[in-house]
């Protein structure tokens, strides 16, 4: 007998039948002798109808409000999913994140997981029910109703999977895996059957939509190895675990886009100790979070400091910046909006040499300009015009042979 946690989203639980599909996916691992764990999400479109009638009624709804409201998405699922198991004739009880025992910290709406204490969950399922547990929630240390964010019940099944000491985390989505690149991007892009923690959290934040990259941290964090696979069929999916030896043999492992990104550039910095602190600070202080990062001196001997965002946080990043760059007479502020990132990811960089040229050789035949250009020990990423940015994916994923199993 194994102990199983599995998570579902919200396309997953969608519909009526889409729930009873879950249900009978429950109960055919049921059957084979297991022990089950479900985390569910709101159903999908939900949240995003809560949050619609909240803005009707306020413009600025209170956040503490907005926990207590968005909680309700996933408390419907759970007690859905629970009904349609047991009219399957399983055994099932649902619980809240507070009564799964998830203790949070952190501003409202913006949670994260500090403790599980699993007894509750061990209660019922050392009665033989399955357990059905609502995700993205949790309770703050002072008892109040705290929402995860984005990602929140993918890293609720993750922690709940690690709590109850399960042996297989499967989170359960729309998608057959982690692929090579966006299918919808690249038609030939490759499923893979296997992708290191390290890897994954590189593509999650470069634009993977697969997981949020803090899902990821935590897994490796506590050493959970899950599987992300098709709720909508029962395809092997891509199992995302500690790095090995013969991983580094493939030196690209995966593109990823990310759309809808802004430059800014503040020019005109003096050149001195804490500058830099300043800067970010005001960011960081209007919560703002900000990716590449490429600092200069210019040849006047004034710095130069460029960054890219979500384009959405723009405007709100200028006006946060307005106090420090009032102090700085020669300073000035310029951005660039439509824009996109291309990064390659893979472990096997560490071993092997001339992956950037590679890149930008394919990049440059195919006649797209690059910006930005960062880098870390497993991952290249340039941006490029908005525009390119399905072109640029094409092209490296062909370089690099991307849609071909690589020889063992």
């Amino acid at each position: 007998m194994a102990l199983i946690v599995q998570k579902y989203g919200g396309t997953s639980v969608g519909s009526l039948d889409r729930i009873r599909n879950v249900a009978n996916r429950i109960k055919k691992l049921r059957d084979e002798g297991n022990q089950v764990v479900a985390v569910v999400s709101a159903m999908g479109g939900v949240t995003d109808k809560l949050i619609g009638m909240a803005k009707e009624l306020t413009g600025e709804p209170a956040e503490r409000e907005m926990d207590v409201l968005l909680s309700t998405g996933e408390q419907q699922s759970i007690a859905l999913v629970t009904m349609a198991l047991h009219e399957l004739g399983v055994d099932a009880a649902s619980v809240t994140g507070r009564q799964a025992g998830i203790r949070t910290t952190g501003s409202h709406t913006r949670g994260k997981i500090d403790s599980i204490d699993p007894t509750m969950m061990n209660q019922y399922l050392s009665e033989g029910k399955v357990v059905i547990v609502a995700g993205f929630q949790g309770l703050r240390n002072d008892d109040l109703i705290h929402t995860l964010g984005r990602g929140g019940s993918d890293l609720t099944a993750i922690a709940v999977a690690s709590a109850v000491k399960a042996d297989l985390c499967q989170i359960l989505t729309d998608v057959d895996g982690v692929y090579t690149c966006d299918p919808r991007v690249v038609k030939d892009a490759r499923k893979l059957p296997e992708i290191s923690y390290d890897e994954m959290l590189e593509m999650a934040s470069s634009g993977s939509k697969v997981m949020q990259s803090r899902s990821v941290e935590f897994a490796k964090k506590y050493g959970v190895i899950f599987e992300v696979r098709s709720s909508l069929n029962d395809n092997p999916g891509t199992i995302v675990t500690e790095e090995h030896d013969q991983m580094e043999s493939v030196v690209i492992r995966g593109v990823s886009i990310e759309r809808s990104q802004a430059r800014l550039t503040i020019t005109g910095i003096p050149d001195e100790p804490g500058m830099s602190a300043r800067i970010l600070g005001c960011l960081a202080d209007a919560e703002i979070n900000i990716d590449m990062i490429i600092s200069n001196i210019a040849h006047d001997g004034m710095a130069r400091h460029s960054f890219t965002m979500h384009s959405n946080d723009l405007g709100k990043a200028q006006a946060a910046l307005k106090p420090v760059i009032a102090t700085l007479p020669a300073s000035k502020i310029e951005t660039e909006a439509g824009i996109a990132k291309l990064s390659c990811v893979g472990i096997g960089m560490r071993s092997h040499s001339g992956v950037a040229a590679k890149m930008f050789e394919a990049l440059g035949e195919a006649q797209i300009n690059i910006g930005m250009i960062t880098t870390s020990e497993i991952k290249i990423a340039v941006t490029v015009d908005e525009t390119q940015i399905e072109d640029a994916a094409r092209a490296v994923h062909t370089a690099f042979e991307l849609d071909k199993v690589p020889s063992k």
